[in-house]
């Protein structure tokens, strides 16, 4: 049985210098927070911040840090301060461990 690789296939992830990037759609004001699963490339987020003085990427940034297990400061917005569409760099992760991790906790592809 060959393993899954739901991140590294979607091309939701890539390797970067100290750590791993990876591309985010955010869905802002949802009624729960929650990685939702793959969306056209990029992991989809629904938190429930509004996108509103930053508040949706500090939401976001939080969320990634506790889904991938990683302190709040090794969690980077690159891109996307403004948009749906973000990218953040995750530094100290690799692709092996991400993918670990979205299995076992998003359910991989839902």
């Amino acid at each position: 049985m060959t393993e899954r690789k739901i991140l590294n296939n979607s091309g939701c992830i890539e390797s970067s210098a100290g750590g791993l990037v990876i591309n985010v759609t955010v869905q802002p004001r949802a009624s729960k927070k929650r990685v939702v699963g793959i969306f056209n490339g990029t992991v989809k987020i629904a938190i429930t911040a509004p996108p509103v003085d930053g508040k949706a990427n500090t939401q976001v940034i939080a969320m990634l840090a506790k889904f991938f297990e990683l302190p709040k400061t090794a969690v980077f917005l690159k891109s996307g301060h403004r948009s749906r569409q973000k990218r953040f760099l995750l530094k100290g992760l690799t692709k092996d461990s991400a993918e670990e991790l979205f299995v076992a906790k998003a359910g991989g592809d839902k």
